[in-house]
């Protein structure tokens, strides 16, 4: 989000007068004279903010005072931020000479915008609309033409293939740019997995898809065994039927779990795993990493059901038959029954 960036400056100037007035900073050693002495390569980690930055730039005597640091920094910053990376620095720098070196090679501005995992596609386009001031409709229209980005025939959009995480682009950059990085991203993730047929990818990431909307990080594995099961041809306990509730709200356009008893039998809806056995007719979101993982490689279990019993600690009960498995569906009717209404739908 632009935003971020915009309000990139102002914040280090809040956090400086913040961290005067709560630790009585306002003195502190005096800046550097310059021009330096020696060299140095100063390293920024993955995800460091400035304050972070700071500290380790005094603690390697690169600069005197931190304070000085991050006012020179928001002076500078102009929309920019310190990117990960190593840097060749002097010792005993002017503070704003330091701040200089840190963002001489950000160059430019960059939009920003964060995916989270189980976003539909069209959420996913609103996040990336309103980090890059592109028109939602023109990632949707990008998105018509799945197989432009290399999608097999059997996808009919890009749901399943835009990978979550934190990402940042050039002002610039195309709409079409970007999906290719979120599906690049997507696919990568498969191959490194070992799936590098299109097809199986397809399918792979239906799994996973259904797996993010379902189950809690560390139940995922065991999840999709259970879904695999499902799908074996001498599966006689739901003789091949997924019957996930997710899937069906995701065919009807809506999201939740609460389900009429003729929705599930509805067969136009392409998505419904109640009325069509095998899996749904795509994804139905944006999978992470952990999940498509899981659905690459499913645990061995004997279980066909599952049921999370308490949405709260994400506990979650498996069965191998549909009487445990009922038995397991009264505890979270149960446990529902306590919430705030609304909470179970």
């Amino acid at each position: 989000m632009l935003v971020v960036f915009a309000v990139f400056a102002a914040g280090l100037v809040g956090v400086v007068l913040f961290l005067q007035n709560l630790l009585g900073m306002g003195g502190g050693p005096e800046d550097y004279a310059g021009p330096g002495e020696g060299q140095v390569t100063f390293t920024v980690q993955e995800g460091a903010g400035p304050l972070v930055i700071a500290g380790a730039l005094v603690e390697q005597d690169i600069i005197s005072n931190s304070e000085i640091f991050l006012g020179e920094l928001a002076s500078q910053a102009d929309g920019r931020e310190v990117q990960p990376g190593e840097y060749q620095m002097q010792y005993k720098l002017p503070a704003a000479d330091a701040a200089a070196i840190l963002l001489e090679d950000v160059g430019e501005k960059v939009s920003y915008a964060a995916i989270n995992r189980t976003w539909r596609e069209e959420e996913v386009f609103a996040a990336l609309s309103e980090g890059t001031n592109i028109p939602a409709s023109e990632f949707a229209e990008l998105a018509k033409d799945p197989q432009q980005f290399g999608l097999p025939k059997e996808a009919r959009n890009l749901e399943g293939y835009l990978f979550p995480g934190e990402y940042r682009w050039p002002l610039e950059t195309s709409a079409k740019d970007i999906l290719t990085e979120l599906v690049g991203n997507t696919v990568d993730r498969l191959t490194k997995d070992g799936i590098s047929d299109p097809q199986e990818q397809f399918r792979v990431l239906t799994i996973a898809s259904i797996i993010e909307a379902e189950a809690g990080e560390a139940d995922y594995a065991t999840v999709a065994g259970a879904i695999q099961n499902r799908l074996k041809p001498d599966n006689t306990e739901t003789n091949g039927l997924i019957q996930s509730d997710a899937t069906v709200t995701y065919g009807l356009g809506r999201k939740g779990y609460d389900i009429t008893p003729e929705e599930k039998a509805d067969k136009s809806n392409p998505y419904n795993t109640y009325a069509h056995t095998g899996l749904p007719a795509g994804p139905i979101n944006s999978p992470g990493g952990p999940a498509i993982d899981a659905a690459a490689s499913p645990a061995d279990v004997p279980y066909y059901y599952w049921v999370t019993v308490n949405l709260d600690t994400g506990e979650t009960k498996f069965a191998e038959t549909l009487e445990q498995h009922n038995a397991y569906t009264k505890e979270y009717q149960q446990w529902c029954s306590t919430q705030k209404e609304g909470r179970c739908s």
